[in-house]
């Protein structure tokens, strides 16, 4: 009986580990690191789940006049930015990490080759629908949309999880002195509409009244994320840094900074273990809008369905970010 019982343990084991290799998530990083510093503590926290596989990241573009930077060659300072992160947590040189495009598109017709574009369609190349490449956009759409044109094969294998656009009907009250067309959409509106319009690849979207939900206190920071060693003190200061800015031109910002790019990890890494899939957050199954050329959502009620977010678990997404960081400090 003693030998039947240690076999059962054995067989239950290895089954929990094929298991777990089966289902190791894979990842591209498409982001503007050259923005935003919630950009950076995604890509970190990322990069620290174990069962993650990050198959190349991806600098992207801002606009001229979007803030941030004031470098022309924004994806190249994007790869500088990723590189200096991965340089801080003793892993550069592990990740394939290529400059996309440095502006965005101009038409929906044309999109512009890059190192991005030509490595997300080769690792989407490896995928399957039943086994996806989860494309993490937290920026423009540029690179993903100039990929799906130059082959549009790989549509089917790819996910794209999109922080971006502005709220649907059944979203939040759009916030105080809102734009019209949200930050992420308006950098490439061609790209969204390639994105949307013209292809048939899925899309999982949180849209703007979505990530506003991610607010993370600037005490919380101090208290938990900048005495988390190296790592911690170079995340907490590329927030500081942002704040003082803008408290020099009279922004105040308050006791909260938003983490908007971390559901990128909360989706992919974060997965339940069992019949996976971000089953802590609520979607909405929507008919793909159409993007105008303004950058407006039209209806469109026999589009593809699209996974539409309205709520994110921000209590899972920030314990963990919270204890792989501190997991880390003590290495």
């Amino acid at each position: 009986m003693k030998k039947i019982f240690i076999t059962l343990i054995s067989f239950f084991a290895c089954a929990l580990m094929v298991s777990a290799q089966s289902t190791k998530v894979k990842v591209l990083i498409d982001n503007d690191f050259c923005g935003d510093p919630d950009g950076l503590f995604a890509l970190a926290q990322q990069a620290l789940c174990p069962t993650t596989d990050i198959v190349g990241i991806v600098g992207g573009h801002l606009k001229d006049n979007a803030g941030f930077t004031t470098r022309k060659d924004q994806a190249t300072e994007s790869v500088e930015n990723a590189n200096a992160l991965l340089n801080v947590m003793g892993l550069k040189g592990k990740y394939k990490v290529v400059t996309g495009a440095e502006s965005g598109m101009t038409s929906a017709d044309k999109p512009i080759d890059s190192e991005g574009a030509r490595l997300i369609i080769a690792e989407a190349k490896k995928c399957s629908p039943d086994k996806p490449l989860f494309v993490t956009c937290g920026a423009a759409l540029t690179n993903v949309a100039s990929a799906l044109l130059i082959d549009p094969s790989i549509s089917k294998n790819i996910v794209i999880v999109w922080i971006g656009g502005q709220e649907y009907s059944f979203g939040a009250v759009p916030p105080p002195g809102y734009s019209t067309v949200e930050y992420n959409l308006n950098l490439s509106i061609p790209a969204g509409q390639v994105v949307f319009n013209k292809s048939d690849v899925r899309i999982w979207q949180i849209p703007r009244d979505v990530y506003r939900q991610c607010l993370y206190s600037t005490a919380e920071m101090h208290a938990y994320v900048k005495p988390c060693g190296k790592l911690g003190a170079y995340l907490s200061n590329s927030i500081n840094k942002v704040i003082d800015t803008c408290e020099k031109f009279g922004i105040a910002m308050g006791e909260t900074y938003i983490m908007g790019d971390s559901p990128l990890v909360l989706l992919t890494s974060l997965q339940s273990g069992f019949e996976a899939d971000p089953s802590s957050s609520f979607w909405h199954p929507t008919p793909c809008p159409i993007i105008d050329n303004n950058g407006l959502y039209q209806p469109n009620p026999s589009g593809r369905i699209i996974r539409v977010y309205t709520q994110i678990d921000t209590r899972l997404m920030f314990g963990d970010l919270i204890a792989r960081l501190q997991a880390n400090a003590k290495k």
